[in-house]
């Protein structure tokens, strides 16, 4: 075994009841120097074992042991610190048994590894969105997605009105854009579909349950939602177009150009996009590029691009 699987199962044994070096020796099959040596690495990395001399002697921790952290090394704490930072803001719903977590791994950490922490900790920082407060339905919807539990929404469509009741068995959540989305089978419509988790209204479990398709993915599903036609390739129109690398970086970073490029070169990129997509949304999107970029292909979306400039000219002429 190596150096951290015997910490980690002295660390084990130990929290069993107390145990003496030769015994601790004895069930690992370790010399008592090595047990010594995993010790005093135990300590080193936090660990508060608590070492009693004489008879009845031998190593134990403390009875709140049970409740601290395994030992992570350098990397690991720096990346639960860290990853902590982009779940703050995003609406993640268990925020504070996270920084309970977090504040858990700190105190049972000695002074050298807290100040570590602390430098990865402040050293990285996301911004997010700013979202209404929905804590309360993302821990149901993600209890009964965990649960496969079957619930009675009240739902309001985008155009507003009154909410609507239907039943869904919630398959799974996204966080796309700031937006939280619930994926799952309506009832109502007999599919899977995909609702925006800040127009529920209400929610409300329904005592019935349902088997969750295997391998089911929530966020392929709403990508797919996103970009039609993507399963059939004939469907699709090649977009080439042309500009200096770090246009196009900017460019291809966007979900959409990023999730339907299919070639890319230094000064040209390649994307398939279905027709709908092409003439309703790229335009907008393409626009404010200005001359950075020049498309190559096809004609009619140089066409659009031109029609829809026309358009914003005169509105504005106009005004």
């Amino acid at each position: 075994m190596s150096k951290a699987d015997y910490m980690l199962s002295i660390l084990w044994i130990l929290q069993q009841h107390k145990r003496t070096a030769a015994e601790l020796a004895g069930e690992l099959e370790l010399s008592v120097r090595s047990v010594y040596r995993y010790i005093d690495a135990l300590c080193a990395s936090g660990v508060p074992v608590i070492a009693d001399a004489g008879p009845g002697g031998g190593y134990s921790l403390p009875e709140h042991f049970s409740a601290a952290p395994l030992f992570f090394d350098a990397g690991e704490r720096r990346a639960l610190v860290q990853a902590s930072a982009f779940a703050r803001g995003s609406g993640y719903p268990y925020e504070q048994a996270l920084e309970g977590a977090i504040a858990k791994l700190k105190r049972y950490s000695n002074a050298e590894q807290l100040s570590q922490m602390e430098r990865h900790e402040s050293g990285l920082e996301t911004l997010h969105s700013p979202a209404a407060p929905l804590a309360e339905l993302l821990e149901e919807l993600e209890a009964c997605t965990a649960d496969s539990l079957t619930l009675e929404m009240e739902y309001r469509k985008g155009s507003g009105g009154f909410p609507s009741s239907r039943c869904i068995d919630p398959y799974g959540l996204v966080l796309w854009k700031g937006q939280w989305y619930l994926t799952g089978f309506c009832h109502q419509r007999q599919e899977v579909r995909s609702f925006r988790v800040d127009r529920i209204a209400g929610l409300r479990r329904t005592g019935a349950g349902f088997i969750r398709p295997a391998s089911f993915s929530a966020r392929e599903f709403l990508l797919q939602s996103l970009l039609p036609g993507q399963n059939n390739p004939a469907e699709l129109t090649a977009v080439v177009i042309s500009a200096a690398e770090a246009v196009l970086n900017d460019l291809c970073s966007h979900w959409l150009f990023g999730h339907t490029l299919e070639q890319r070169s230094e000064n040209t990129a390649r994307f398939l996009l279905d027709e709908a997509t092409l003439y309703s949304y790229a335009p907008y999107f393409l626009l404010p590029y200005g001359k950075a970029l020049t498309i190559r292909e096809p004609a009619a979306l140089k066409k659009k691009l031109a029609e829809v400039t026309a358009e914003l000219t005169a509105y504005y002429n106009e005004s």
